[in-house]
């Protein structure tokens, strides 16, 4: 593999940028009250990728940040791609996310309940500009945002579905990872990452260029990070330079 993504997260609650630790909406921290502005700090530092979550909508099933998210995208989508996350769960809610600028929408819920949604959205779109998050508790893929006790399906038979479904592209979450700088989870992420089929982008966890270097290695073909340039325990300039080329 000769390319890489680095995605910067930018979590978006209650017109706020915060940060979750393992996507438990009572235990955040408050960055910003100017999601623009970050995501302008963040182009300037360099980042070419921005992973923009509605972290409300994921919450709520529907959109709640599109104003937001389009003033993230006017500002910045001549100088990097802009990744939409969080209440896709309808073709309306993606057709909007797309037609506002963003290079790539994430889709989960509605994915993993339901696989022809999935290729719906490929055959309208093209599979580089659907993903299809993988948030994994107890080896189980979940969604409704994150909420404890909600459903869940075996991660890799619903890879397995996806793929068939003509999905190329997944985010992969361990989810008790998340928020925790203490490294991804690179069991999970090499498990799925051995399909030739996929391309998958790590997420949660990572806290430092080893920890990019060691997703790089497995086969991972991008890397999400939000708490570590948040609390600067990794820079953007740290990150380029750890993957190289990307």
């Amino acid at each position: 593999m000769t390319t890489f993504q680095l995605l910067a997260a930018i979590d978006l609650l209650g017109g706020r940028v915060v940060r979750l630790r393992q996507g438990n909406f009572a235990d955040e921290t408050a960055f910003s009250d100017d999601p623009v502005a970050v995501a302008q700090a963040f182009v300037d530092g360099g980042a070419t990728w921005l992973h923009v979550v509605d972290l409300d909508g994921a919450r709520e099933g529907q959109a709640a940040h599109a104003e937001v998210i389009r003033g993230i995208v006017s500002a910045v989508g001549e100088q990097a791609q802009v990744e939409i996350a969080g209440g896709l769960r309808t073709r309306e809610a993606v057709r909007t996310a797309l037609e506002i600028g963003a290079a790539r929408v994430v889709v989960g819920t509605a994915a993993l309940e339901d696989a022809v949604f999935a290729a719906d959205l490929v055959d309208l779109y093209g599979s580089d500009r659907i993903v299809v998050a993988l948030d994994v508790r107890n080896g189980a893929a979940v969604g409704h945002g994150w909420v404890p006790g909600g459903p869940g399906v075996p991660v890799e038979p619903a890879m397995a579905r996806l793929l068939d479904a003509g999905v190329c592209w997944f985010e992969v979450t361990g989810i008790e990872r998340d928020g925790m700088l203490a490294g991804p989870d690179l069991e999970l992420l090499e498990q799925l990452a051995g399909d030739p089929r996929a391309r998958i982008i790590a997420s949660g966890g990572i806290g430092s260029a080893d920890d990019l270097r060691a997703v790089r290695a497995i086969g991972c073909a991008g890397a999400i990070v939000g708490r570590a340039l948040y609390d600067g325990s990794l820079t953007l300039a740290a990150a380029r330079d750890a993957i190289g080329d990307a």
